[in-house]
This record gives structure tokens, C-alpha cells and sequence, in this order.
């Protein structure tokens, strides 16, 4: 009889550890993508600690119109391969929206430094983040509302920020929003400066429709995030301006 009982258990045992293999096989990227169209890089993504927690990070993405089945993968630890999408398992996070839903972030506290990658459907195929390194250790995002405005030029207010200041700076992000939180313009540059209206320097424009004049007297927000490559936010900028 005891025999008999042992072997049942030490069968529920592996049947158990057989289903919980299953479970993180069925639920890694490389299980979700294979045979299926993908675009590598087609999602922008990048992720920051919280200004209050730095425990919390934020990772932030912009989804495309017409976006859906948007989801988190993350690595167990920083020490794996980045590109094998076999160290990322799916996160069962819901998102939330920001800018009033212009862009979404995940928001979550994680003890251990990680890769983390971002994912939509869109039409048949589906986007696929470039691997972002969380830092929320080892480089803890610096938020501060300290930035040069030069308000002189009528609906037109330029911004200029310390270029490179914290080191591993790949392309600075900028967005202009107003008082409830709309993104009016969203715009990248490799240069520390960006001017409302002037897409001369440039590089990536996610506004789908033309920005909006700026009214005087009214207030607005200028945001900025400085982005390494491996998409850590080393900076983020927030502060309010009034057109005079």
C-alpha cells in the first residue's frame, strides 16, 4: 500500500512539474512568435524608475493605431542572452494610459535588474520592442523640472537641456502637452534642444496630426526623457510653461 502511494505521488510530482514547464514554454516570446510574421524594433519602447519608488519601473510604449494584444515580456535576470526570445516570459500586467492614452506604461516593482521587451499585433503581423534593460538599481532615473525656455518666439518655445548629462545618452524624447494631459507634439532628437513647431533636427515624429498654436496665457507641459541605447530612461524632465 505504501508503495503503491508513493508511486502515485512521485507520478502527481512529475505530471505537476511537466505542467509548470508547459505553462513557461507556452508563455515565452519565442513560443508566441514562432511560424508568425514579426518586426523587430516595431515597437518604441523604453523603461524608467519611478520618481517616488525607485523600486517601481515604468516601462513606457507607443502603440500604434489600430494596436492590440499588448503585452510584457521580461527575463528572469539581466545575465541572459537579450536576443534569445526564449528568456522572456509573458508578465500578466495590465497597462495603463498615458497622455490620455497617446502612450501606455506598464507599471510594476521588481527586486532584480532584467530585459524586458514589448509587443502589439498590428494587422498580420506583430511588433516587437528592442530589448530594454531595466536599471532601477544600478542607474536610478534622475527626475528633475530644470530646463533652459525660451518663450521670446511667439507659439514657438524652444528647449534647451545639459546634453549627455548622466552619461550613455542615445536620443533625447520631447512632448508637449497641455493642461489635460493631450500630447500635442511628440518628437525625438539626437540634439539637447528641440523648438515647438520646427521638426528641422528631428529624427522621429510620433504626432499623427498637426501640433496645434499655442494660445498665450495658457498653460503647458514640456516632458523630456534622455534614452540610452539599451532603452533605460536615464532623465526625465517634467515641467510647466505659459506662453506670455
Amino acid at each position: 500500500m505504501k508503495k503503491r502511494l508513493v508511486v502515485v505521488l512521485l507520478s502527481l510530482l512529475i505530471i505537476s512539474c511537466n505542467s509548470n514547464d508547459d505553462t513557461l514554454l507556452n508563455s515565452s516570446l519565442s513560443a508566441y512568435v514562432t511560424g508568425k510574421t514579426t518586426e523587430l524594433g516595431g515597437v518604441i519602447a523604453c523603461a524608467a524608475s519611478d520618481m517616488d519608488n525607485s523600486d517601481t519601473v515604468l516601462t513606457f510604449y507607443y502603440p500604434e493605431e489600430g494596436a492590440t494584444n499588448i503585452r510584457l515580456y521580461e527575463t528572469n535576470t539581466v545575465n541572459v542572452d537579450e536576443k534569445d526570445f526564449n528568456n522572456y516570459v509573458q508578465k500578466e500586467l495590465n497597462s495603463d494610459p498615458v497622455f490620455n492614452g497617446y502612450l501606455g506604461v506598464f507599471r510594476q516593482n521588481i527586486e532584480l535588474e532584467k530585459w524586458a521587451i514589448v509587443t502589439f499585433e498590428l494587422g498580420n503581423e506583430i511588433k516587437i520592442s528592442n530589448p530594454i534593460r531595466l536599471k532601477q538599481k544600478t542607474k536610478v532615473t534622475v527626475w528633475t523640472a530644470e530646463v533652459l525656455m525660451d518663450l521670446k518666439q511667439v507659439g514657438m518655445p524652444c528647449f534647451l537641456w545639459p546634453d549627455n548629462a548622466f552619461g550613455d545618452n542615445a536620443i533625447y524624447f520631447q512632448v508637449i502637452s497641455d493642461s489635460q494631459d493631450n500630447l500635442l507634439s511628440g518628437t525625438y532628437t539626437f540634439q539637447n534642444q528641440f523648438q515647438y513647431y520646427n521638426t528641422d533636427n528631428v529624427v522621429l515624429n510620433i504626432t499623427t496630426q498637426e501640433p496645434p498654436n499655442l494660445e498665450t496665457q495658457t498653460r503647458y507641459n514640456f516632458t523630456l526623457m534622455d534614452v540610452s541605447e539599451d532603452n533605460w530612461v536615464n532623465w526625465v524632465i517634467q515641467t510647466p510653461f505659459e506662453i506670455p
